[in-house]
């Protein structure tokens, strides 16, 4: 999880620093956030996994994690292009 994490991260960052410096930045913002959406999903399935049942229950953050993270990849953009 953490290589996704980190990974989502530094893309998010260059994105950041090419707005910053006047560049082009479109691809770069686009690329991190298909790659962050995705491993957001990704990261919080896993966390489900680990809890088991009580992943799924609403008292639980997993859950709400979860379904935070789903909304990303369908929100400002599908992830499916």
């Amino acid at each position: 999880m953490s290589v996704r994490v980190d990974a989502s991260r530094l893309l998010i960052y260059k994105a950041a620093m090419l707005k910053d410096a006047g560049k082009p930045f479109i691809k770069d913002a686009a690329q991190a956030k298909l790659y962050a959406s995705e491993a957001a999903t990704w990261c919080s399935h896993q966390a489900i996994q680990v809890l088991g049942g009580m992943g799924y229950v609403s008292d639980m953050p997993a859950e709400r994690f979860y379904r935070d993270a789903r909304i990303t990849e369908i929100y400002e953009g599908t992830s499916e292009i």
